[in-house]
């Protein structure tokens, strides 16, 4: 049987830098930074003073304040920009294509708000006053959940926790339901809420996050004086459609999606393995599923977190992969402008990495004002950079060893 052909035919976004995909766009291109200060906790107990926060969202836009109260915040995220999502694509779900449509949103953390707040419930009060929505409000699948009740997708229903590989597992898996003829379209992507108290001290506690307290320069990818990522949070969101489905409908077309590859390092359960081996095998894996060759790639949208190890393996694996080529590739980190949006960041860099491809444009990595010397390839610094764009290439790579990496191309 022929593999399927895959199109992205619908996005959505919540993010720090824009409440919908083509706002946190231009902000992305006009190299406008959602990071400021630590505001959702009391910066004066972490040594991180700043965070990616989503700004004037709310949920009441798109369920009734009753049902809201029934979810967690990174469940609201993932609904938002899966509303705004389906209506880009003008999909319609009915009773008779239902079950050939599915949900597949990845998160890292899942509901991390719910459970402090109900574990302190518990301990103050007892079990009689926790929350009976507790479970259900907390478990990473309910984002996939709550938008398949909400849409009324029947299909394939599913949530990948990959860490900060999760949103990229979610769609690449997706991809590959729908290529082998399991579903006609998914509504997939990945949503984080992780700035709460605990998910702040555990990344302090393993100093992860960037100390710098000036939000204009905290989140500095490739920069010899990274010192951690910025915590984030929001939601992106893709239709993948069967080509043929969308044709039949008459659906816009942003790309195809052509590759995926997924690995695991074996190596540690936060560092990436030397010389990031793990990530060039996604990479390479993602490039063979595609059927393109390294010089085939014009833009790669990296993992890129600001941290000192994730930055050089990156660099290192995409030598590796891209041998001579790499040189002459557009490399981003959007990640500068938006923080790291853990289990979310690669449903939302999927997005740009479309719309790079849309609009003809590489968007930049700011704040790269001292290269370092062992990551020396073009990382776009500052300003975004207009170009042709046929194939391009998003990595993520998460705490475990987990891998991953997507591959979209101009659709002909």
């Amino acid at each position: 049987m022929m593999n399927r052909r895959v199109v992205v035919t619908g996005i959505g976004a919540i993010t720090p830098v824009g409440n919908d995909a083509e706002t946190a766009w231009s902000s992305i291109l006009e190299g406008k930074s959602g990071i400021g200060p630590l505001t959702r906790q009391n910066a004066d107990e972490y040594p991180a003073k700043v965070a990616a926060e989503v700004k004037d969202f709310d949920i009441e836009e798109y369920v009734n304040k009753k049902e809201a109260r029934k979810m967690d915040r990174f469940t609201h995220y993932a609904i938002a920009a899966s509303v705004m999502a389906l209506k880009d694509s003008n999909l319609e779900i009915t009773d008779e294509n239902a079950g050939r449509i599915g949900v597949w949103i990845g998160s890292g953390i899942g509901g991390m708000e719910t459970f402090e707040q109900q574990h302190e419930t518990f301990l103050n009060r007892g079990y009689k006053r926790v929350s009976p929505f507790f479970v259900p409000m907390m478990i990473p699948d309910m984002a996939s959940g709550q938008v398949s009740i909400l849409l009324g997708a029947k299909g394939i229903n599913s949530c990948t926790v990959t860490a900060c590989a999760s949103g990229t597992n979610s769609i690449g898996d997706s991809f590959k339901a729908i290529q082998r003829g399991d579903a006609d379209a998914m509504i997939t992507g990945g949503a984080e809420a992780p700035i709460t108290k605990m998910a702040m001290a555990g990344f302090s506690a393993n100093t992860a996050l960037s100390t710098n307290p000036d939000p204009l320069t905290a989140s500095r990818p490739f920069d010899m004086n990274r010192d951690g990522f910025v915590i984030g949070e929001g939601s992106g969101i893709l239709i993948l459609e069967e080509l043929e489905h969308a044709l039949a409908r008459g659906a816009k077309i942003y790309a195809e999606i052509v590759g995926y590859g997924s690995t695991g390092d074996a190596y540690h359960i936060t560092a990436p393995a030397p010389g990031g081996e793990g990530g060039a095998r996604a990479m390479q894996m993602a490039l063979d599923d595609a059927g393109l060759k390294p010089e085939e790639v014009q833009y790669i949208n990296a993992h890129g977190t600001s941290t000192p190890y994730n930055d050089k393996y990156e660099t290192m694996a995409i030598k590796e992969v891209f041998g001579e080529h790499a040189a002459k590739i557009g490399i981003s980190s959007t990640k500068s402008m938006t923080g790291h949006l853990l289990g979310a960041a690669g449903g939302v860099e999927a997005v740009f990495t479309i719309l790079s491809i849309r609009d003809a444009i590489m968007p930049p990595t700011i704040n790269l004002a001292d290269p370092d010397p062992e990551c020396d390839l073009d990382y776009i610094p500052n300003k975004a950079r207009k170009g042709e764009i046929q194939a391009a290439v998003s990595n993520s790579l998460g705490f475990g060893g987990h891998n991953a990496t997507i591959v979209f191309t101009k659709y002909q």
